[in-house]
């Protein structure tokens, strides 16, 4: 029922993917690019930019032989209302507890 929400939340819970992210604020990059400013393994990088890709929060462009990845618009905006939606108080009241 929430795989999806969940899948796009957790794109952004691992300390590379958020240094990616950052990087990827000022533009279209390469894997190449990315490798060299945050210094990780070729496969860690593919490995967080299939999370990032899956989950729609990024973007991968083919252009020749080289890949671009992208932030995408409509990705955050759909992650913003997951978020949104799930950070809600409908109330300031609390349940009574169970226990009483």
């Amino acid at each position: 029922m929430y795989q999806e929400e969940a899948k796009i939340l957790k794109a952004f819970c691992d300390e590379n993917r958020l240094m990616i992210l950052k990087h990827l604020q000022s533009g279209a990059s390469c894997a190449c690019n990315l490798l060299q400013k945050l210094d990780i393994a070729q496969s860690t990088l593919s490995h967080h930019m299939g999370i990032l890709v899956d989950s729609g929060i990024v973007i991968a462009e083919k252009d020749g032989k080289w890949i671009y990845y992208k932030i995408s618009v409509s990705g955050i905006k759909k992650a913003k209302e997951i978020l949104n939606r799930f950070t809600a108080l409908e109330s300031d009241e609390h349940e009574p507890c169970c226990c009483e």
